[in-house]
């Protein structure tokens, strides 16, 4: 099995780079889409979200209420690491059970948007890191997220700089290009990763 750690700033097109390495075989485990299935109604995950944030965390219909919970612990570091205390564990347990179902000879992609951040790349036999410009980062956010310039601007700057996210690659995407650039490059890591899983 060979384990990939695939990251990227908001808006540098890591998505799109996960779903075309999934075309090609990749097993994809998703930090964020596991993220959200943790705390899901009924779930330990998020009984213990709410017992440590307060009811106010649920919304009517028994769902995490995510922007009143990003309001309380984007303003506050200490509420922000409690909050990771909880989840993290949940997401990293998940993610493993994920990685032993996929199999021994698959390329398991954890598409990962803060692992730089939380100094996760030695858990991966290598990184691969989608980057842009933060212009055409900031471009994206605005044009296709409907964010506000500061508001988008306000995420990438919570999020590791450029230089950091490409000290820890061992691959770099770069994504300013068009559709056909990235597909090309997709292709070519797609080829390194089955030449380096088959060296074992």
């Amino acid at each position: 099995m060979l384990k990939v750690g695939l990251t990227g700033g908001i808006g540098a097109g890591k998505s799109e780079v996960s779903r075309l390495l999934v075309g090609y075989g990749a097993v994809l485990v998703d930090a964020d889409r596991i993220a959200r299935e943790v705390v899901e109604p009924g779930t330990p995950g998020l009984a213990a979200v709410v017992a440590e944030f307060g009811e106010d965390v649920r919304a009517d219909d028994g769902t995490l209420d995510r922007p009143k919970l990003g309001s309380i612990v984007f303003a506050d570091a200490d509420r922000l690491a409690a909050l990771n205390a909880l989840v993290h564990p949940l997401v990293g347990a998940r993610s493993a059970e994920l990685e032993r179902a996929a199999g021994p000879d698959a390329i398991v992609v954890h598409d990962v948007p803060l692992l730089t951040e939380n100094g996760l790349a030695p858990l991966y036999d290598l990184v691969v890191v989608v980057d842009a410009r933060p212009e055409t980062q900031l471009d994206r956010l605005v044009r296709l997220r409907g964010m506000t310039e500061p508001e988008a601007r306000a995420r990438m700057a919570a999020q590791a700089t450029r230089e950091q996210r490409r000290a820890v690659a061992d691959l770099i995407i770069d994504n300013d290009g068009s559709t056909a650039e990235l597909e090309s490059q997709v292709r070519e890591v797609w080829a390194e990763l089955t030449r380096r899983a088959a060296a074992g």
